[in-house]
């Protein structure tokens, strides 16, 4: 038997949508700075990634907090719990109607490798790119009176390892849109993380032997 339940609170809503803006627009300038292609033109560019930047560190400094306050950080602490039951269903279990093995909950959203790619996102790979872009940024700097800088060495790298977490960024974008249209329709998902409603199934109840 399913329930309508109000899961996805009207901050995490505005969070996700305003993040996935931000990223893709941080992926679309950042390359063209790159020389991928051309389109606002790489000056303008520049200051276009840069200020979605800005924008993406105050979001994540708000994220935070709500986080905390909220106590939602609980929802992506790792667990092995069920772990080969659900890698088992992503490869072979989905696609014969099986079903799901974890049953989300407003108390638990996230399947357990759904905790582990989150987790990495939010204290690795994001803070990889915040770190590297900020060493971008700034890699020129007043100190005693005159202009200091990171070598082109140290620059190169910081270049590298902020590509390689772009990269990374897009490659979870891409499997991310996948699996949101493998819920009970295609759009399920979708419409859940827009209305914050979602259809989930009562936990099948234990006989007593």
């Amino acid at each position: 038997m399913k329930r309508k339940v109000y899961i996805y609170k009207a901050y995490e809503r505005f969070w996700h949508w305003t993040q996935a803006f931000l990223v893709l627009f941080l992926a679309f300038t950042g390359f063209e700075i790159h020389g991928s292609f051309e389109f606002f033109g790489f000056e303008h560019a520049v200051v276009y990634h840069n200020a979605a930047a800005v924008s993406f560190m105050i979001l994540i400094v708000f994220t935070i907090f709500w986080h905390f306050s909220t106590g939602e950080w609980k929802q992506y602490v790792p667990t092995t719990k069920n772990i080969k039951a659900q890698v088992q269903y992503y490869l072979f279990g989905m696609f014969k109607n099986a079903p799901h093995p974890v049953h989300k909950t407003e108390l638990s959203k996230l399947n357990p490798l759904q905790r582990i790619v989150y987790f990495l996102l939010k204290v690795v790979f994001i803070p990889l790119m915040v770190i590297s872009g900020v060493l971008y940024m700034f890699y020129r700097y007043p100190h005693n009176g005159d202009i200091a800088g990171i070598n082109m060495e140290g620059l190169s790298t910081v270049a590298a390892l902020h590509t390689l977490g772009a990269f990374i960024m897009i490659a979870f974008v891409i499997v991310h849109l996948y699996l949101i249209t493998t819920g009970t329709t295609v759009f399920t998902n979708l419409k859940a993380m827009l209305t914050g409603y979602e259809e989930l199934e009562d936990e099948p109840k234990q006989t007593k032997q």
